[in-house]
């Protein structure tokens, strides 16, 4: 790559500290994440028989490892924790919590209100998309052009 183009991928592949930037990039890295997530699940549940909650923590798992790796490659441009276990380890009990959220709404709708188990992961995703980019951003990333330590 030459000149604009090189210029255009520099400014496209580095993470960025501005708010809706992050915010869209989190969507894409959510995006693909999610695709993981559905993939262990559907292989799992529906190829392998395995209870739909063990599914959906195994494909919640595998969906996590994947942002993680993405956020912190493209999302978010400053780190608040300097040792990168430390990091996973916050992002990870944050994500766990989005867990708890996404077991919940698959209990309540498969369950309980005897919805699509699909329909009903859709929904979690959503409820635990906005919950892990929210808390992530203020726990673990720093925005460098304000100086604010959590955005």
């Amino acid at each position: 790559m030459h000149g604009a183009g090189k210029a255009l991928w520099t400014r496209l592949s580095c993470p960025t500290s501005r708010l809706h930037v992050q915010f869209l990039r989190y969507i894409v890295v959510g995006g693909v994440a999610t695709v993981v997530d559905f993939g262990v699940y559907v292989l799992l549940v529906r190829g392998l028989g395995i209870h739909y909650l063990a599914g959906n923590a195994a494909g919640f798992s595998a969906g996590l490892v994947t942002n993680y790796l993405l956020s912190v490659w493209w999302v978010f441009a400053s780190r608040r924790l300097v040792s990168r276990s430390a990091e996973f380890v916050v992002f990870a009990v944050i994500g766990l919590a989005g867990l708890g959220i996404s077991e919940c709404c698959m209990f309540v709708g498969v369950a309980l209100l005897h919805v699509n188990d699909l329909l009903i992961k859709v929904s979690a995703t959503i409820c635990t998309l906005l919950w892990n980019f929210g808390v992530r951003r203020r726990m673990l990333f720093r925005d460098r052009s304000q100086g604010d330590p959590g955005g």
